[in-house]
């Protein structure tokens, strides 16, 4: 597997790599919402990685036209062999229970059911050739999929392709499973799935404990691939920090005025910054040795954070999908925020 050189949200980057279960490296957070000091040493729970299908299956109400974000105008006349290609947008369509129609996969694509699929990607780019090889009827890109050239070449071999964007924060989950429901022509199952990720985002919301003082966890998130020595710091827009405030928490990023997605560490930032813990990808605390290897990058070691050892971890494939699963990340945060775990 090529190592990374770049964080999430930027175009063809590497994000969430090969994970069979949704890893959770789990220590407390500072502050009155926090584990005392002394904690026992951190936990690792697991659940199967897999998606929840509705049911049953819904019936492709086709052709439909639909536009796609880069403006394109894009008819489907069948459903019949899918092929996403972010791990998040095979998610939705799993979940909508339209799994038997998905031909392919790409890399970040890792829970079980898509797991077996040929992948069409190489490294993170697309491959046109194996893309047109599986003769799809439909291929759902995003904003960052590329090369443009692939995309381009799928395009003009009369492939309907549409182009979502990317999601951000909460606020994108309803859009995306909307967009993706109506250009499969299941609207109704788009409905009900919307409606049952809101219900389970809402229950997940409701485990926040309160705090008298009102004082938040603060929590910077951290993009580390130690092999390629890339150790950053997420700003407003790397897409945790909707999961975080809505988790009761505060991203020091954003709260510093970091307007990019990311920003190489420096001790002055992450001191400035003074989390109570670390939010970390788990593929990217494995690759710096774990814990102890956290610790030793410049800075980390003087925060709260990383004096106290606290540190959450959520696998790759699902901390910044903003899918139907999304409810699974808040309540793994929740959970090791709060010291629930």
């Amino acid at each position: 597997m090529p190592t990374p050189a770049a964080p999430p949200r930027f175009p063809r980057l590497v994000t969430a790599l090969a994970a069979l279960a949704l890893t959770l490296a789990v220590t407390g957070c500072g502050g009155a919402a926090t584990r005392a000091a002394n904690s026992p040493a951190p936990t690792v729970s697991s659940a199967p990685d897999r998606v929840e299908p509705l049911t049953p299956a819904p019936a492709p109400a086709l052709p439909v036209t639909v536009t796609s974000a880069d403006g394109t105008e894009v008819t489907v006349a069948s459903a019949e062999r899918v092929i996403p290609l972010t791990g998040s947008l095979n998610e939705i369509v799993q979940t909508l229970g339209l799994g038997d129609r998905v031909v392919a996969r790409d890399i970040t694509a890792t829970f079980e059911q898509a797991a077996k699929l040929p992948v069409v990607t190489r490294g993170h780019d697309v491959s046109a050739e194996s893309v047109l090889s599986l003769r799809p009827t439909l291929v759902l890109a995003e904003t960052t999929s590329g090369p443009a050239e692939a995309i381009r070449q799928i395009r003009d071999a009369g492939i309907p392709l549409l182009v979502i964007a990317p999601a951000k924060s909460l606020d994108d989950v309803p859009k995306r499973i909307e967009t993706v429901a109506g250009a499969l022509g299941v609207r109704d199952a788009g409905a009900r799935l919307k409606q049952r990720t809101a219900e389970r985002i809402a229950a997940a919301r409701k485990d926040i404990p309160g705090d008298a003082s009102g004082k938040k966890p603060r929590v910077a998130f951290l993009y580390l691939r130690g092999s390629a020595s890339v150790y950053l710091l997420g700003g407003s827009d790397s897409g945790a920090a909707s999961l975080l405030e809505a988790a009761g928490a505060v991203d020091t990023g954003k709260e510093a005025g970091l307007g990019k997605d990311f920003t190489p560490i420096t001790s002055e930032a992450l001191a400035a910054a003074a989390p109570d813990a670390i939010l970390v990808m788990s593929k990217g605390l494995e690759s710096v040795g774990g814990l102890d290897g956290l610790v030793k990058i410049p800075g980390v070691a003087q925060t709260p954070a990383g004096m106290d050892r606290r540190v959450v971890s959520v696998d790759d494939g699902v901390l910044l999908n903003y899918g139907p699963r999304t409810d699974q990340v808040l309540t793994s945060l929740i959970d090791q925020l709060y010291g629930k775990a």
